[in-house]
């Protein structure tokens, strides 16, 4: 049975991964010209991720690529003494297991783990999905497939093509991420810092394995922004304009932005569509069920939807009319709850008053105060939302395995 998956950065890997190991025959096309390795920007796998990326024999590479970032250090706008904080505090608080990695790499232990039994084809996209699977290319080819899948992002041209406008099915929650590789002049290892302020937090961080560093950017406005996801001019045209009069290492990391090798800038926007396929054609991860870049937790959401797509597809023998409903019932609760968390990340993450500032600044300086079985303890005591990750229980699809790693 030919699947055909497009996007070739962490969910369509995956999928293809594991759809290898049922008895697929499986083809990536990519719409960038290679593999990117610029690194990316830092991305969580928790929990379920983890555990994935471990039946994937995985583990080691992943563990070995993590970022080291262990420490944040934090300016308020407006006081001279930053907020220390340890991470792991945080992120103990969130999920048992969890590696933060850049994106790049992951995508390349991803690859790497598939491109011996996965067809992969860079530079071209899909332009056209017939009903009976016939698929045109930007290129002038043509081929038919069984599945056609979308695991090309946020503005996934497969949920273009089939479901119609993006504008259709996203929701903007109020704010803003860039990311910009730039010089490590900080001399970071291993520690974070940054600055925040009303409406907006500016940081900076180096990866174990980067020369560079990256600058991160989240901030807040009233309304969306008028712009292209793929101007970037203009994108940094208005990440200048709204970070204007920061202090800290701000001025320095805008006068470097049009030198960046690197650069990310785009809405956190949450998709909310009622399915995720339709007809020979599933979306999965942020193509179908993004909860919000940076703070919805999306990356082990992909992991684990690419995971459940690939074994419901097992179970049902291919037959996409019993698997795809299948599948979206298996994960529809994870991403429902994730869209929850996202909403409150995000409003916490980015204070939108001085009041929720003053939260901010005083629940990171209890973290630290805290030992980490306590923290873990009252978030446990305190609800579900907050380690939503480490409820997700995985369906065990072993036993439809025709190819053993």
């Amino acid at each position: 049975m030919r699947v055909l998956i497009s996007g070739a950065s962490v969910a369509g890997p995956t999928l293809a991964y594991w759809l290898t190991r049922y008895g697929f025959d499986v083809t990536v096309v990519e719409r960038a010209p290679a593999l990117r390795r610029t690194g990316g920007h830092a991305i969580d796998l928790f929990r379920p991720a983890m555990d994935i990326v471990e039946k994937m024999g995985l583990l080691g590479p992943v563990v070995a690529g993590k970022t080291g970032t262990d420490s944040l250090s934090l300016l308020v706008e407006g006081r001279d003494r930053p907020v220390e904080l340890e991470i792991r505090k945080i992120v103990a608080a969130v999920s048992d297991r969890h590696v933060e990695i850049m994106r790049d790499d992951l995508s390349e232990i991803l690859h790497d783990a598939t491109r011996d039994d996965v067809r992969y084809v860079f530079g071209d996209s899909i332009a056209s999905i017939g009903a009976d699977g016939e698929v045109v290319f930007d290129s002038g080819d043509a081929e038919r497939f069984d599945l056609v899948i979308g695991a090309d992002g946020l503005h996934s041209n497969v949920r273009r093509l089939v479901f119609g406008a993006e504008s259709g099915h996203s929701a903007w929650i109020g704010a803003y991420l860039a990311v910009a590789s730039v010089p490590n002049h900080l001399g970071l290892d291993g520690r974070m810092e940054g600055i925040v302020g009303v409406g907006r937090m500016a940081g900076m961080y180096g990866a174990a394995r980067l020369d560079e560093a990256r600058a991160v950017f989240l901030f807040r406005t009233a309304e969306p922004l008028d712009y292209h996801h793929r101007d970037t001019a203009r994108q940094k045209e208005l990440l200048r304009e709204r970070f204007a009069g920061v202090g800290w290492e701000v001025p320095r990391l805008m006068d470097g932005l049009d030198r960046a090798s690197a650069f990310y800038f785009d809405s956190i926007t949450q998709l909310r569509l009622d399915t995720w396929s339709r007809g020979r054609v599933s979306l999965v991860g942020d193509a179908g069920y993004c909860p919000g870049p940076a703070v919805g937790g999306s990356t082990s959401l992909a992991v684990v939807g690419a995971y459940v797509l690939a074994g419901e597809l097992a179970a049902a023998g291919g037959d996409h009319e019993r698997a795809f409903p299948a599948y979206e019932a298996e994960i529809g609760d994870y991403v429902r709850r994730s869209r929850g968390f996202a909403l409150s990340a995000a409003r916490r993450l980015v204070p939108g008053s001085r009041l929720d500032l003053w939260a901010l600044v005083r629940t990171a300086r209890l973290i630290e105060h805290l030992p980490t079985a306590v923290t873990r303890a009252a978030t446990r005591l305190g609800g579900g939302s907050v380690r939503l990750h480490d409820s997700v229980a995985l369906k065990d699809y072993s036993s439809y395995e025709t190819v053993r790693h």
